[in-house]
């Protein structure tokens, strides 16, 4: 096709796109103007906002559904923000319950910080959260890092505040090789993460979610170029040094005495072939420590899976909110 017909094309799409959006809003706009509408108050159930924590961070949170409904909290994974809770939020906010989720501090939205990227500190900055919101009986569901965060947060919780706790791929209750914990993954592993940030963070941030986090680099996987995108759209939003903190907070920190501290039903869900946070040295682990636990595994399904999977994962949270 010659230039100037690429161009006539264009301009022809351009034209359709801009009738087509004034043909939507002209019912619009009428309706706007009849007094009916203009006399109708109008609320809104989707709110977001930012609260603002005892050494001055700000942590930017989405609040949607009816306040009166049993909240759910999610907390995301690294080096993301509550954006990769889409599809569980959507689908839980028109089952109606109210939906919360926050961007980690260093994360997202919320301040770029240097200090605080540790597990107390974001637990702390959890507490303020909910303070703020004033959640009672909620449940809390953490996706990897997040996972820490919120059975760091869940142990820590005032009375009250927590009903349920779902962990997702998370990382309890170490990811480390020690002496304790001879399964884990050696340092170089952290190391090698905390490398690749330095020498050129944005290809790193593809690299993870093109390979291991959502199992593309498995035969035959379907791959989503818009899962890999909205990675690395999230991922470039943090702040480096947030980011860089966060390998030792969420490979070192151990959750033990968390796991064994929390005395709400806890259901851990985690995929098979989750090669970021094997298995072997998570979930089946964690499962042991836990008051009241249940464990469920998914077959051939990789660390992403509440992306990849949602219709899957969604269900099974649902029908562990009702049990």
């Amino acid at each position: 096709m010659s230039q100037s017909n690429q161009a006539s094309r264009r301009g022809l799409m351009t034209a359709g796109l801009g009738l087509a959006a004034a043909a939507a809003a002209a019912p619009l706009a009428v309706q706007a103007a009849t007094p009916e509408a203009a006399a109708k108050p109008t609320t809104s159930r989707a709110q977001s906002g930012f609260v603002t924590t005892r050494d001055g961070v700000q942590i930017f949170y989405k609040d949607w559904g009816p306040k009166t409904a049993q909240p759910i909290v999610f907390h995301h994974g690294w080096p993301l923000s509550s954006d990769d809770w889409d599809a569980q939020m959507m689908f839980f906010l028109l089952k109606g319950y109210r939906v919360i989720a926050h961007d980690r501090r260093g994360h997202g939205r919320s301040t770029q910080t240097d200090t605080g990227n540790e597990m107390d500190t974001y637990a702390a900055d959890v507490i303020a959260l909910t303070d703020h919101l004033d959640l009672k009986n909620a449940i809390h569901v953490g996706h990897s890092t997040g996972g820490g965060e919120a059975i760091h947060y869940a142990a820590r919780a005032k009375p009250g505040r927590v009903a349920k706790v779902v962990l997702i791929g998370a990382v309890p209750p170490i990811m480390l090789k020690t002496a304790a914990n001879p399964g884990g993954l050696p340092i170089e592993v952290f190391d090698g993460f905390r490398s690749a940030l330095l020498a050129n963070r944005a290809q790193f941030f593809r690299d993870v979610p093109e390979g291991p986090f959502y199992g593309f680099n498995r035969p035959g996987a379907k791959v989503s170029q818009g899962l890999i995108d909205n990675w690395w759209r999230q991922g470039m939003t943090g702040g480096a040094k947030a980011h860089y903190d966060c390998i030792k907070a969420f490979s070192e920190t151990d959750f033990t005495p968390d796991l064994k501290k929390v005395d709400v039903p806890v259901l851990i869900m985690h995929g098979e072939d989750d090669q970021i946070v094997p298995i072997a040295d998570s979930a089946h682990l964690a499962i042991k420590l836990v008051k009241k636990g249940t464990l469920k595994t998914y077959p051939g399904l990789p660390h992403g899976m509440a992306s990849t999977h949602p219709e899957v994962i969604n269900a099974d949270l649902l029908a562990f909110f009702k049990a």
